[in-house]
């Protein structure tokens, strides 16, 4: 009998173990969660901050480019021109 109740004794600590390490694991998948959470916010915040810092470069090259600069120059003139036809088909909309 006393074999039965060692083997059951062992089995007990075995299980408790197990349950022990199961938390454990458990608390540390939720830590990793979180972080995980944190980097995509952070990435998400990147992303919106680098396409706001796009537009503002684009922006400013037409600035420079109306301001007298070579550079650009032909973009400029396509936007201004893009920008030209939505007026006028904003106007031909407006006198329907």
């Amino acid at each position: 009998m006393s074999v039965i109740a060692e083997i059951i004794d062992t089995l007990e600590y075995k299980v408790e173990k197990l349950f022990e390490k199961s938390k454990g694991l458990e608390k540390n998948n939720q830590v990793l969660r979180l972080e995980l959470d944190k980097a995509a916010q952070i990435i998400q915040k990147q992303s919106e901050e680098m396409e706001a810092l796009k537009k503002q470069y684009e922006t400013l090259k037409i600035a420079n480019s109306l301001l007298g600069s070579d550079n650009n120059k032909r973009e400029t003139k396509l936007k201004i021109n893009s920008l030209i036809r939505e007026i006028d088909y904003c106007i031909a909309q407006l006198s329907d």
